[in-house]
């Protein structure tokens, strides 16, 4: 019915390419327009001035021989006041856009080792950003903005930088727990040997203790029991800890034979190594 009445529907953000007789005429903007058909007018065709999207992958080799696909997405659209040009210029856009992409990014991309490439895939998707723009503006086109939305090595090479990866964190982790060791180690050593030192001061005030007992007891006898000297109370005191000793021995469940020399001789013996033991421990305090 429209063609009948010459009349023509052009949509929102779209603008048609009106000819005649097989010439370029106009650009017809959204809305309702006349178009005599009759008189050669017609429509060439429509003209999207929405924001495409382009999903560009591409092969190529960094500088330290390590393939990658590095995939670019390309945002452009068609400027309305240069519809012409983006209408006939160019005959497939999005295969035009996919060359320049290529070329920038395989002449890029090789300068680079892999590590670089990840660091620096903005200042690529610049370059390429940059180099569409200069080149696709004089077909009409404008290039909204340009992203590198990822960067694939190899399965191989993927596969050995995780493995280089869990290796260094292991060796970190190896060195955090031998620190750890260490310093428990240093720790224990410590506790030991501060245990040592109080357990020899124990010691230590114990045999004071003893002697300083034996001393007064000795002193107390001699004096409550009239010719009495010190040497016999000595020798007193001495056999009554011996034969203590020999009954929690004996008295002992975990205790086994001993063989101890028994006499009144042996006695005697006993009471004089302990007496010159002790003499001897004074001495050298």
């Amino acid at each position: 019915m429209g063609n009948l009445l010459c009349l023509v529907q052009v949509d929102q953000s779209t603008v048609a390419i009106k000819e005649t007789f097989g010439k370029f005429d106009e650009i017809l903007d959204p809305g309702c327009h006349f178009l005599p058909w009759f008189l050669g007018s017609q429509l060439a065709g429509h003209l999207s001035l929405r924001v495409q999207q382009l999903d560009v992958r591409c092969e190529t080799k960094t500088k330290d021989n390590v393939f990658v696909n590095v995939v670019a997405s390309i945002q452009y659209r068609a400027l309305a006041d240069k519809a012409s040009d983006a209408f006939y210029k160019l005959s497939n856009t999005r295969s035009q856009i996919q060359a320049y992409v290529f070329d920038v990014i395989r002449a890029s991309v090789p300068k680079l080792n892999l590590d670089d490439v990840f660091e620096q895939k903005n200042e690529i998707a610049k370059a390429v950003e940059d180099e569409l723009g200069k080149a696709m503006s004089a077909y009409g086109y404008e290039i909204v903005q340009t992203l590198i939305v990822d960067i694939e090595p190899d399965e191989h090479v993927k596969r050995a930088m995780n493995e280089i990866n869990a290796a260094a964190r292991m060796r970190l982790a190896a060195n955090e727990k031998a620190e750890a060791e260490k310093i428990l180690q240093i720790k224990r050593a410590e506790g030991e040997a501060e245990s040592k030192y109080l357990s020899g001061l124990g010691i230590a005030r114990q045999r004071q203790a003893i002697v300083d007992g034996l001393r007064d007891s000795v002193l107390g006898f001699s004096e409550n029991v009239p010719g009495t000297s010190a040497k016999d109370v000595m020798d007193m005191v001495l056999v009554t800890q011996y034969f203590d000793t020999m009954k929690e021995i004996g008295a002992s469940s975990k205790s086994s034979a001993v063989f101890i020399p028994h006499g009144p001789g042996a006695i005697r013996d006993v009471a004089t190594q302990i007496r010159d033991g002790l003499l001897q421990a004074s001495a050298h305090q």
